[in-house]
């Protein structure tokens, strides 16, 4: 099915750093916002972006609304903008989110490498979805700092649908905002990624999301799975040891609609959260007591691995407390790690075979339990609270020690504000 690449015969301008890629499905109803998005870019100091330093690619697949002609109004309105339309008609199999972007991004690819520009930039977004008026300019400054990935901030923008009105699964996202960056700063402060400093966020999803084209192709180009392609990339490029960051200072606004395009996505989660709101049911996540030995585990692990990839032994000791720890078998982790080091496999892929083998054996689940997100906030505050006082008692200043303070529910703000608020800091 390569044959329904939408291959563009214009070849893009010498200047070109980034192509942005949009799949849109039926989208009429809000695709301006998103283009109008695009066309208001500044740089980091607020002046207009020059616009021959990316283009855009709109691919409209299996549309029963009036999508591509809007979008081609939108472009000749817009004449300083490139802004590419393809129409495509994909067969039943293929006609979902996962396949639409993966046609995008090796277009993409393929237009960057033909510029000799391995760095350059694939930055995906979606059509109900709108940038902040930096997105371009902080996706790129995190590239040049030497991210090969970036995963920009996605808020709900409960603005851009005719029901601004909130949800009854509205405070579920909040909590499940509140403990993922809380998660996020305790493992900072933990087993901290000199590639995605605190502060940092935890999403990585097709609305916002940038890959280098040498990247994208190391990372075996995007999945086209039918639903949550984007997670499964994320997986992808952990497999490939890729440098991911996940900035807080690269920010979209989507929609909040409770019914989406894709079979699987932001929709679904606010629809399901509002069915537990009406339920009373709890939100179960991983605890902060499982998320600590987790984390930890994985530190010992790459420790591990780096002694396996450097043909040093390993102390059978050594593995026997990490397989006890991690809840598997000690014979199979020790050949897992001699594999690696015969084989130079990274270290992204020794960890995916690792929870692989979790699963299979299934003793971490039955070691910890899920527990309410309630109590795991409470706990991961208290843990990072102690870390903070630690920290102030011994003199130093560190970056998990002000994470009470930083990590809080975020509200859904317009681009506008949410730029406001950054850009002050």
């Amino acid at each position: 099915m390569e044959t329904e690449r939408p291959f563009l015969t214009t070849p893009p301008h010498p200047s070109v750093e980034a192509i942005i890629v949009i799949p849109v499905r039926d989208e009429a109803a809000r695709l301006n916002f998103t283009l109008d998005a695009l066309a208001a870019q500044v740089d980091l100091a607020g002046w207009p972006v020059n616009q021959s330093r990316w283009e855009t690619i709109l691919l409209a697949n299996n549309c029963t609304d009036e999508s591509a002609a809007m979008a081609r109004a939108w472009a000749a309105q817009h004449p300083a903008v490139t802004l590419h339309v393809v129409e495509r008609v994909l067969p039943p199999e293929l006609a979902h989110v996962g396949w639409a972007r993966r046609l995008l991004m090796d277009e993409a690819e393929h237009r960057l490498t033909g510029l000799g520009r391995e760095r350059g930039v694939i930055a995906s977004t979606d059509g109900d979805t709108r940038a902040a008026p930096t997105w371009f300019a902080t996706t790129l400054a995190e590239v040049q700092r030497g991210a090969d990935a970036v995963g920009g901030r996605i808020l709900a923008d409960r603005g851009i649908d005719d029901d601004p009105s909130p949800a009854p699964g509205r405070r579920y996202h909040l909590h499940d905002t509140a403990y993922q960056l809380l998660a996020a700063a305790w493992e900072d402060a933990i087993d901290p990624d000199p590639a995605d400093p605190w502060p940092r966020h935890h999403q990585l999803f097709g609305a916002s999301l940038a890959v280098t084209a040498a990247a994208y192709l190391l990372a075996g180009r995007l999945p086209p799975e039918p639903a949550l392609e984007d997670m499964a990339f994320g997986r992808a490029l952990r497999r490939v040891d890729a440098r991911v960051r996940h900035s807080p200072l690269v920010q979209v606004a989507t929609s909040a609609r409770p019914v989406g395009r894709a079979a699987v996505g932001l929709a679904t989660q606010l629809a399901e959260w509002d069915a537990m709101a009406h339920a009373g049911a709890p939100a179960l996540v991983e605890s902060a007591a499982a998320l600590t030995t987790r984390v930890r585990a994985r530190r010992e692990l790459r420790t591990c691995w780096w002694s396996a990839r450097a043909g040093r032994g390993i102390p059978p000791a050594v593995i026997d407390e990490l397989a006890a720890v991690l809840a598997i078998e000690n014979g199979w982790l020790a050949a897992a790690l001699a594999h690696a080091g015969v084989t130079g496999a990274p270290f992204g892929t020794l960890l995916e075979r690792v929870e692989t083998r979790q699963v299979a054996e299934g003793r971490w689940v039955s070691t910890w339990p899920p527990v309410d997100v309630v109590r795991a906030i409470a706990d991961l505050r208290a843990a990072l609270g102690d870390r903070r006082r630690s920290a102030i008692s011994s003199g130093g200043v560190s970056a998990y020690s002000r994470a009470l303070e930083e990590v809080q529910p975020v509200p859904l703000l317009p681009p506008s504000r949410q730029v406001a608020q950054f850009g002050d800091d």
